[in-house]
Order: structure tokens, then sequence, then C-alpha cells
């Protein structure tokens, strides 16, 4: 008897999983910041301009009202990357871009996500050949990464504490 427990328990929480993760790929809005290169100063300003974007985007809780919210604040996005730009004396173009970006192959809370085209909002600054900040706008994962920052937060599934309980 435990041992049919046990596998239904196995059979539903992988489609649990598996839901959420479909859901992710097919209703989701990246966000993308590419810096000029590796070099301390371009993370930084990588760095810099996802902590002033955030006050703008990281704020809606449904897809229509995320995507309103990117293509009603683009030139505010704009504005806010040529201050900050000004204020730290870095001359450096940039672009960005709303719409259908390619993604190359991403792993993500160790989820793998395909490469493709998705929507998205992708701040290229530069020649874009540093290493990039990527997250979910929609639904709202970035805020959470953002907000832990390499805390050592450890996450336990009281699924799998049962079911180690009978194993």
């Amino acid at each position: 008897m435990k041992k049919i427990v046990l596998i239904i328990l196995i059979i539903l929480c992988s489609y649990i999983f598996l839901s959420k993760e479909e859901h992710i790929t097919s209703d989701s809005i990246r966000f993308r910041v590419i810096p000029n290169s590796n070099s301390s100063i371009d993370l930084l300003m990588k760095e810099k301009v996802v902590y002033e974007l955030s006050n703008i985007l990281f704020k809606k809780n449904n897809i229509s009202d995320t995507r309103s919210n990117i293509i009603n604040n683009l030139s505010n996005i704009e504005e806010k990357i040529d201050i900050l730009f000004d204020n730290n004396n870095y001359d450096v173009s940039y672009n960005i871009m709303y719409g259908l970006n390619e993604f190359p192959k991403k792993e993500y809370n160790g989820i793998v996500y395909d490469e493709g085209l998705y929507e998205s909002l992708v701040v290229e600054i530069g020649e874009g050949k540093g290493n990039n900040y990527w997250c979910f706008l929609y639904p709202s994962l970035c805020m959470l990464d953002y907000e832990k920052n390499n805390k050592n937060i450890r996450y336990r599934s009281k699924i799998l504490e049962i079911i180690d309980k009978f194993l």
C-alpha cells in the first residue's frame, strides 16, 4: 500500500512540476541585460542598469499589465539609462529591444529552457559580449532572484521529506 501511495505521489509531483515549466516557457516575458564585456566596470554598469530598471519593471502581476508597463515606459527606461550612464561617466552606447528576441539555451532554477525567440525586453550595452543578467518579468521571478542576491537560502520540499520517510 505504501508503494502505491508513493508512486501516485511521484506521478502527481511530476505532473505539477512539468505543467509549471510549460507555463513559464509558453506564457512569459523575459528580461535580459547584456553588458559590453566582462570587465569590472561593464559588469558593474550591467548591475546598475538592472537595479535602476527594477523600480519600473518589477511591479506587475499579470502578463497583460507587464506587457503594457514595458511598452508605456520604453522612453522612461531610455531616460533612466541615459542619466545612469551620464552620472557614471560611462560613454558606451546601448540598444533597447522589446518584442521577440533570440535567447540562447538557459538553465534557471534547475530547469533548462530551449534557445529560441521569446517575448522579452533586452538591453544590450555596447558590443554586448559580457555575461548577461536574465530572468522572467512575468511570471514575476526577477525580484525573487535579485533580492536573495547570493544569500545562502536553502529550500526544502515537504513532499520530498514525506517520500524520504517512506524510503
